[in-house]
């Protein structure tokens, strides 16, 4: 394939708005050119985008399968299909994210993770592992199997950090004993930390945002609010976030998980640039609904999907959405009434920014990785090109 490619007839999604009629040039993987007008490019693959959205690709920073598989399958297969999977509706880039397991499971995914992104050229791009637990409280599990929730270990974290360089994030309950050190040890190694799956309140929440904890987990599931204690009234995990201003954000916008008046009043106050939006998707993203497994085949939990959700069998919780990307953008600009270009910005800018990888993703701009997608204005996705690599195309895009 041509490493120079060249859209045209395309409205192109910038940081400075829509052009009009645009052209955007791709050379040997990253952006050499965005134009408001038709650039003469010799030799370049042509694609006509037909008057469609050419847009930044979306950049999922939490999300644990699809296509039928869970990244703690823990085989490379389920790494380069869930990777496909995701790209087919728009994903250029992912955070393949664990659940709370037993640590040689988790050291088996990691091992996975760098076998698995040496030969990923078909799909979205690998952005880092997202661990997520099991240092969790109890009362806010979840869909996380009990088996494994624990209080953390130094020995055990330092272990698993030191077993792999591309932990780029971990999720843990702040109130739990030794939380804090476990935030000062992550910011020291560069690691991402996040709160979730807790039962914090206000006080404690701040005390971890001052060693570390500065993003907050699929916001709202799995977290405190407004609890009373001895008739005393105490603001919770989903307060606090709203209060510490430079907190960040994920949200699930699957249609299930928040309705549309939670994702007005997140949009609201965090704004998009504090807003990520994440599918949190499990193996049954891009499936039909019915059975399925959350986490790994060999010891997962059943769950069932309806509903355009994942359940616990007996359908107490949500078990992790079934969202894409696409549906994520879509159901932001139906639901919570925000502009095309916010909803865009908030699922690419705004999380490479909060994973610090914005200097390559998350925007068309020149220099940065060609993560580049094609969509109309439904947002459905028609092309998907991840570093330059054409990875998805629909049979209507004549190219």
């Amino acid at each position: 394939m041509s490493n120079l490619i060249k859209i045209f007839n395309a409205q192109i999604i910038t940081p400075a708005g829509v052009l009009k009629e645009g052209t955007l040039v791709i050379s040997d993987g990253k952006i050499a050119e965005v134009g408001n007008h038709n650039i003469f490019v010799e030799g370049a693959l042509e694609i006509d985008a037909r008057g469609k959205y050419v847009s930044p690709g979306f950049v999922d920073m939490h999300v644990h399968g699809g296509g039928g598989h869970d990244f703690m399958d823990n085989t490379i297969e389920a790494f380069l299909e869930i990777a496909k999977t995701h790209a087919q509706y728009g994903t250029t880039a992912l955070m393949p994210t664990t659940l709370s397991c037993e640590k040689e499971d988790l050291l088996a995914t990691l091992d996975i993770y760098e076998k698995a992104g040496a030969i990923n050229h078909s799909g979205a791009d690998f952005v880092g592992i997202h661990i997520e637990g099991p240092y969790f409280a109890m009362s806010q599990k979840g869909a996380q199997d009990p088996r494994y929730i624990r209080d953390p270990d130094p020995k055990e974290y330092q272990e698993v950090l030191a077993a792999s360089k591309h932990i780029k994030r971990w999720s843990a309950a702040p109130e739990l004993p030794g939380t804090l050190a476990f935030g000062q040890f992550l910011k020291q190694h560069g690691v991402l930390a996040a709160i979730a799956h807790t039962d914090a309140i206000y006080e404690e929440v701040v005390k971890a945002y001052e060693v570390g904890f500065t993003h907050a987990t699929h916001f709202y599931s799995c977290m405190s609010g407004v609890s009373r204690r001895n008739a005393f009234r105490y603001a919770g995990a989903i307060e606090s976030a709203y209060l510490l201003d430079d907190m960040t954000v994920e949200i699930i916008v699957d249609g299930v998980h928040l309705p549309a008046p939670l994702l007005k009043l997140i949009y609201k106050i965090k704004g998009p640039e504090h807003t990520a939006l994440i599918t949190d998707a499990m193996r049954g993203a891009g499936m039909p609904e019915g059975k399925s497994i959350l986490g790994s085949l060999k010891d997962g939990l059943e769950v069932i999907i309806e509903d355009g959700v994942a359940k616990l069998p007996d359908r107490t919780a949500f078990a992790g959405s079934v969202a894409t990307t696409d549906r994520l953008v879509r159901n932001m600009i139906s639901l919570a009434e925000v502009s095309l270009l916010d909803a865009v910005k908030m699922a690419s800018a705004t999380p490479a920014k909060i994973l610090n990888i914005a200097d390559n993703k998350g925007e068309l701009v020149k220099g940065k990785d060609a993560d580049v997608i094609i969509f109309d204005e439904k947002i459905n996705i028609y092309t998907t090109i991840v570093k330059g690599n054409l990875v998805y195309t629909k049979d209507e895009v004549k190219v």
